[in-house]
């Protein structure tokens, strides 16, 4: 295992959002970028954090992302909108869109906004915490490039398509469900990739369409298994899931869907034809008095998770999980202990650095 070096989550924010403001974007939405990579990394999702900085300064270095969009609503309802990103930083575009989803719960008692010509968004998590801050119940999603195979299929053709829910409590903490619709996000081989390590049965295949461990196969021609994997593991649950994020980011908003989807590095290739603009996301928000009293329904939700909590533990294990603990623990430590970073990540931090002449030590 690689040695980890670790870092205050304030250096890492500065250097992020100093690298974004080389680049021209707006300072308040270098530091909004910044927050969003930053709290990645103190959830403990290495690779939705910090890690993919190298990968938005490749695209902002060649006019692949317009550091300074107009994004702007361009068809609405009461509870509903549509927004063009102007092929903004998704870093950027989401957090004004989903905005744009609570202030239209705040009227109408739920919110809905479908998003066009953007960019990678970071982490899903963080759109659904900022609803929980409004006492809302958030939701979030974004498709993204291919790199999923259908169930049954030996190439790529979905994204990893996450999407996050969350429910706030009273007195426990919230349940905040953040996840891909593959086996496990992209940026978890990148870091396989980077560590040196197998990946875990039931992920990948490689260019013939068998299943493999290895990541260097996965990439170099080969796709992740949607969650499940095969139909007799719940393959078939995992390929509607993505399915289902991709209608609702790329048809629903003007994006583009599928295998059309672009690319957020330079390293996959351009696809054949655009069906749409950029990616797409997808944002909901319901403020919960709309439907039950919300006090009521905090109660609900304390007494669902000490009930869950209580349930009695499998061989070798402490019990179940809530979704959002392991993330919400890890939060808890990295903004003691700091954040911890593979030597690979750490170089191209490094690499960023000399390229923008933003200092890093």
């Amino acid at each position: 295992m690689p040695e980890l070096e670790i870092f205050s989550a304030s250096h890492l924010h500065e250097f992020a959002s100093r690298v974004f403001q080389h680049f021209g974007v707006p300072a308040p939405d270098a530091n909004q970028a910044a927050d969003i990579l930053v709290l990645s990394d103190l959830r403990g999702i290495d690779s939705h954090g910090i890690a993919r900085l190298r990968s938005y300064v490749s695209m902002l270095s060649i006019g692949r992302i317009n550091p300074r969009p107009n994004i702007r609503v361009v068809r609405e309802s009461l509870s509903t909108a549509s927004v063009d990103g102007d092929n903004g930083l998704g870093l950027v575009v989401g957090p004004k869109a989903n905005a744009i989803a609570m202030d239209k719960a705040d009227h109408a008692g739920t919110g809905w906004v479908a998003v066009r010509h953007t960019n990678h968004y970071g982490i899903a998590g963080w759109y659904v915490l900022e609803a929980l801050k409004r006492e809302m119940i958030g939701w979030a999603m974004t498709n993204t490039t291919k790199i999923v195979a259908p169930l049954w299929g030996a190439e790529k053709m979905l994204g990893t398509n996450p999407l996050a829910i969350a429910f706030p409590g009273l007195e426990e903490p919230p349940i905040v469900i953040d996840m891909a619709t593959p086996a496990a996000a992209f940026g978890k081989i990148e870091m396989a990739i980077r560590t040196d390590k197998p990946l875990p049965d039931g992920w990948a295949i490689d260019r013939d369409g068998n299943a493999t461990t290895d990541p260097h196969a996965m990439v170099n021609g080969g796709a992740m298994l949607p969650l499940g994997a095969d139909r007799e593991h719940g393959g078939h649950k995992g390929y509607c899931l993505g399915a289902l994020v991709d209608l609702l980011c790329g048809p629903l908003s003007g994006a583009n869907w599928g295998p059309f989807t672009p690319p957020f590095t330079l390293d996959h290739a351009e696809p054949p034809r655009r069906v749409g603009q950029g990616i797409g996301h997808f944002f909901g928000a319901m403020r919960i008095d709309a439907f039950i009293d919300p006090t009521e329904f905090k109660q609900q939700i304390d007494d669902w998770i000490r009930t869950f909590r209580a349930t009695k533990p499998a061989p070798g294990t402490t019990g179940p999980l809530i979704p959002g603990d392991p993330e919400r623990l890890a939060e808890a430590d990295r903004r003691i202990t700091g954040i911890p970073l593979v030597p690979a990540v750490v170089e191209d931090l490094r690499f960023v650095a000399q390229q923008t002449g933003v200092a890093w030590e």
